[in-house]
C-alpha cells in the first residue's frame, strides 16, 4: 500500500478500536477472536472501498463454498481444513460488514436486513450440509442424521428467539462486566466460530460426529434455558406495561 493508503488504513483501524459493540456476555471466540480479526478486515475493506453489503456478499460466498465441500467432496483431513477455514473466514467477514458500515456511517435498514437474511440462511444450511454429507457415507448410522436435523431446528429456533426478544423488549439484557466475562466462557460451545472450527474433524467422521453431538447437546440445553428466560422477561414486560395502558385509556 502507498503511504496515504497506509495512513488511511491506520486511521480506520484506530477508529474501529474505539467504536466496538459491548462484549459483555458475547461467546468467547466471537468476542476475543472473531471481532478482533474482523477489525483488520473491516479497515482493509473500508480503505479499498468495499461496501458493507459487498463484505456481506463475500462472507456468504465463502460460507457457501465451505458447505459445498461438505456436501460434494468425500471427507478427508485436507477437506476438513478447507471447510473450517472457509467457514471461519466467512464468519469473520460476517462480523466485519457491520464494522465497515459503522466506520463509513453507511448503516441502513436495508443493510441490516441483508445481514440478517444471510445469517438466517447460513444458520440452518450448516446443519443441512452435515445431514447431506453424512448421509452420503457408507456405514453411518441413522442417529447422527437425526442429530443434524435436530441441531438445525435448535439453531433456527435460537436465532429467531434472540432476534424477536430484542425487537419485542426493545433492548438486550444488561449484564455486569464480571458476569459478562463468565458468561462469555460459559457460552463458548454455542459460539458459531466453534462450530466452524469443529469441521477440522470432518476428515475423521467418528470424531466429527462425537464433537458435533456434544455441541448439539450443549446448544439444546442453552436454547431451552435461554428461551424460558426470554419468555419470562417478556411476560414481565407485559405485566408492567398493562397498568400504563389502562391509565392511558382511562
Amino acid at each position: 500500500m502507498s503511504a496515504p493508503t497506509e495512513r488511511r488504513y491506520s486511521v480506520a483501524l484506530a477508529g474501529l478500536r474505539e467504536a466496538q459493540k459491548p462484549g459483555d456476555g458475547v461467546p468467547a471466540y466471537t468476542r476475543w477472536v472473531n471481532r478482533r480479526l474482523a477489525r483488520f478486515v473491516a479497515a482493509a475493506a473500508y480503505t479499498v472501498g468495499v461496501s458493507p453489503n459487498g463484505v456481506t456478499g463475500i462472507s456468504a460466498l465463502l460460507s457457501a463454498a465451505g458447505l459445498a465441500l461438505v456436501v460434494a467432496v468425500p471427507p478427508e483431513p485436507a477437506v476438513g481444513l478447507w471447510v473450517a477455514l472457509l467457514l471461519a473466514v466467512g464468519y469473520v467477514l460476517d462480523s466485519a460488514d457491520g464494522q465497515v458500515a459503522r466506520l463509513g456511517r453507511r448503516g441502513s435498514p436495508a443493510g441490516e436486513w441483508l445481514d440478517h437474511v444471510v445469517d438466517a440462511i447460513r444458520t440452518p444450511a450448516m446443519h443441512l450440509a452435515v445431514l447431506v454429507g453424512l448421509s452420503a457415507l457408507s456405514g453411518i448410522p441413522t442417529w447422527p442424521l437425526v442429530i443434524a436435523l435436530l441441531y438445525c431446528l435448535v439453531s433456527v429456533g435460537q436465532f429467531m428467539s434472540q432476534i424477536l426478544s430484542e425487537k419485542l423488549s426493545g433492548a438486550a439484557v444488561p449484564s455486569t462486566e464480571v458476569a459478562g466475562l463468565r458468561q462469555s466462557w460459559v457460552l463458548l460451545p454455542t459460539d458459531t466460530g466453534v462450530l466452524c472450527l469443529a469441521f477440522v474433524l470432518w476428515g475423521w467422521p467418528p470424531l466429527f460426529i462425537a464433537a458435533y453431538t456434544a455441541l448439539f447437546a450443549l446448544n439444546a440445553i442453552h436454547t431451552a434455558v435461554s428461551m424460558r428466560r426470554k419468555y419470562t422477561r417478556l411476560v414481565a414486560l407485559t405485566v408492567t406495561a398493562q397498568p400504563r395502558r389502562e391509565a392511558e385509556l382511562s
